[in-house]
């Protein structure tokens, strides 16, 4: 018996004996389990064949006399559920059956995997023991060999926190922390998790806002691995302009000890204090400096990981002249853990700023704070940021901070725009005397102008928990893309607020919807949608994570997708890698 989204089609078992009892109902039934009930079925019921297949792969033919199930007959109901198992890896020749400890008259066994379908099945008759995997207690013994026993954390009250993003939309089970202290400990934890055929989240500051530094909230639990204590920071290579760090360092303290030997990391973002360097990494995060200095997948020029089967890479040289096959550093960078576990880096770095300036500017939209940094910027003059603020988010910052209205009059945008100057206490814009402005160029003012800007996201969290989302889209549709977005979102009643701001000049907005409940998605798909239609990105840098797996065919083609399936596959064959992130 095949089921797809509560459809029963080719039963060998009448329809009136099957009891539906939690199926989704969305004809895509994505993160779902498709869970099926049989009630009161005989043998005798099986009406259109005459043997059933067993949890050996095997066609068993039915007992003589109704209800004698024996040992070896097995009747089963097999159902696609999406989603695939991350534990199971078998075929319709050869099942693989991996719930521990599980009586499968309680719940669905998994069988194989059927494309992006998992088969699963209920048993009835014999109450059958599935082979259990090694009990949890030996594995937390050999995790505790290899990083020490303080480093294993396995009270929920301690590891709850580890399994919840910063979103607070996405969280899952965690069987526990783990916190290796180098590489190598990170390999063996990587060889015990594997073994014991246990999924595995890398994490570093855990500051995401799409699921993918979580477990799924489907289960399994998961053996989070923290790069906290991942901290290595070498000297400063003053000939290359380069430095190697571990992936847990944190972007405020790299960014402090470049800047003592006179330069500065090109990444910075509103989570400095809290992002790690490799999840940055994970992610190819972005942040402020974009337009100056890129993403972060452009400086990187080194890396160190481990894989799904325990080796290490490490090319850490940091040529840049290297054509020695495969860029296996940029495959990394922006892979959201699901190919290996970035321990270290070296990094590309650049001189900062000799001095700069900041300014506030009331503007009428997008298009206007555009024309006006193409014409407030004198030719060489290198923009350091350029980031737009809705009107309402700007309100909120100041309701809840006590920060002041900034301008002399309302906006309904202001541009927060900052450039290099040629000299402390100078100003490298020239701003119309006819805008409503206000300048800083002493560190002091450009530090609470920034405030308006860093401190957004803590301001939208006393609201609820908004929807998010991080999107780009052609800088000369911006505004109608906004527009559109806005009047769809009219068709959810649920919907009271929805505020705009982000980073401008590279035409990435973050956009918060709030009203409608974490879990429903009709939000999520209006404006990932709208976006698809207006030629963006439903990704600008935060990742796909599992807020957006269902909507990666928005922005990438089914060849594309196959591809990264493919090379998922590849490198890790069992799916144990962050499962459930980035790819549908």
């Amino acid at each position: 018996m095949f089921f797809e989204s509560g459809l029963v089609a080719e039963p060998f078992i009448e329809p009136h004996d099957i009891n539906i009892v939690g199926v989704d109902g969305n004809e895509e039934c994505l993160g779902t389990w498709l869970l099926i009930e049989v009630v009161d079925v005989a043998v005798q019921d099986v009406e259109r064949s005459g043997a059933a297949t067993g949890l050996d792969g095997n066609a068993h033919q039915k007992p003589d006399a109704p209800g004698e199930h024996g040992i070896d007959w097995r009747l089963i109901l097999i159902s696609h559920a999406y989603k695939c198992h991350p534990l199971i890896g078998g075929t319709p020749e050869r099942p693989a059956s991996r719930l521990p400890g599980e009586s499968l008259s309680t719940r669905p066994l998994p069988l194989w995997r059927e494309g992006r379908a998992m088969v699963t099945a209920w048993v009835i008759g014999q109450d059958v023991e599935v082979p259990a995997a090694p009990p949890t207690s030996e594995l937390f013994t050999a995790l505790a060999a290899i990083v020490g026993e303080p480093h294993v954390l396995t009270d929920p009250e301690i590891t709850a926190s580890y399994g919840i993003d910063w979103s607070r939309r996405f969280s899952g089970p965690v069987l526990a922390v783990v916190r290796p202290g180098d590489t190598a400990e990170v390999a063996a934890v990587v060889s015990a998790c594997v073994a014991a055929d246990v999924p595995i989240i890398p994490q570093g500051g855990n500051t995401g806002l799409v699921g993918g530094s979580v477990p799924g909230p489907q289960g399994p639990a998961a053996v989070v691995i923290s790069t906290r204590r991942l901290t290595r920071m070498d000297v400063v290579d003053d000939l290359a302009g380069q430095v190697t760090v571990g992936a847990g360092v944190v972007l405020a303290d790299l960014r402090r000890h470049v800047s003592a030997a006179g330069w500065e990391y090109g990444v910075d973002l509103a989570a400095r204090d809290s992002a790690t360097v490799g999840g940055t990494i994970g992610t190819n995060a972005g942040g402020i400096r974009v337009c100056c200095h890129g993403m972060t997948r452009r400086q990187v020029v080194g890396i160190e990981a481990v894989l799904p089967d325990s080796s290490v890479i490490s090319h850490l040289a940091g040529l840049p002249k290297d054509n020695t096959g495969y860029d296996l550093t940029g495959l990394l960078v922006g892979s959201e853990g699901t190919l290996g576990i970035v321990t270290g880096a070296r990094l590309r770095l650049v001189r900062p700023a000799l001095a700069s300036a900041a300014a506030l500017i009331g503007v009428r939209d997008a298009a206007d704070a555009l024309d006006l940094v193409n014409s407030i910027v004198p030719w060489g003059v290198r923009l350091l940021a350029g980031e737009i603020l809705d009107a309402a988010t700007l309100r909120l910052v100041c309701d809840v901070t006590g920060l002041p209205w900034p301008l002399a009059e309302h906006a309904e945008h202001v541009l927060l725009i900052e450039t290099e100057s040629p000299a402390p206490g100078e100003i490298a814009l020239d701003i119309p005397l006819d805008r409503d402005a206000v300048v800083a160029v002493d560190a002091v003012d450009r530090a609470r102008f920034w405030a308006y800007r860093d401190r957004v996201a803590e301001c939208l969290s006393t609201l609820g928990v908004p929807h998010r989302f991080d999107i780009s889209v052609p800088l000369e549709r911006i505004d109608e893309f906004v527009a559109d977005m806005r009047t769809r979102l009219v068709s959810i009643a649920e919907v009271h607020t929805v505020m705009v701001f982000g980073h401008l000049v590279d035409g990435n907005l973050h956009v918060e919807v709030l009203g409608p409940d974490a879990s429903d998605e009709r939000a999520d798909a209006v404006v990932l949608r709208c976006v698809a239609d207006h030629s963006g990105s439903i990704s600008a840098e935060h990742g796909v994570g599992r807020a957006k797996t269902a909507y990666l065919g928005l922005s990438r083609s089914a060849a594309e997708i196959a591809a990264m399936r493919a090379i998922k596959i590849a490198i890790d064959p069992r799916g144990l890698f962050n499962p459930g992130v980035l790819l549908p």
